[in-house]
């Protein structure tokens, strides 16, 4: 299992954004918790589930472990955590 941040720079608010996912949901909501990004940061109804963080928080993630992920791992994690989500709300 792994934590991963792309390298996206999309302004909003006065700040650049990129993305951080994970193998799985567990593992995601954990690391973030871990590392103390808002909750409100994750985006469930996105093409693909993901945190929110400032390029500030990209540093701080890889400090602890994230990987600095190419688009190709970045769209391969989300597919697999798109499915889970999807299974989630299915038992739900």
């Amino acid at each position: 299992m792994a934590i991963y941040v792309d390298r996206a720079k999309v302004p909003f608010k006065g700040k650049q954004w990129c993305h951080l996912m994970a193998d799985s949901l567990e593992e995601l909501h954990t690391f973030a918790k871990a590392v103390g990004i808002d909750s409100r940061l994750f985006h469930r109804s996105a093409s693909y589930p993901h945190y929110d963080i400032t390029l500030e928080m990209r540093i701080l993630v890889i400090a602890y472990g994230a990987i600095d992920a190419d688009r190709r791992t970045i769209i391969m994690c989300g597919r697999k955590l798109k499915m889970q989500l999807i299974a989630l709300e299915q038992d739900q």
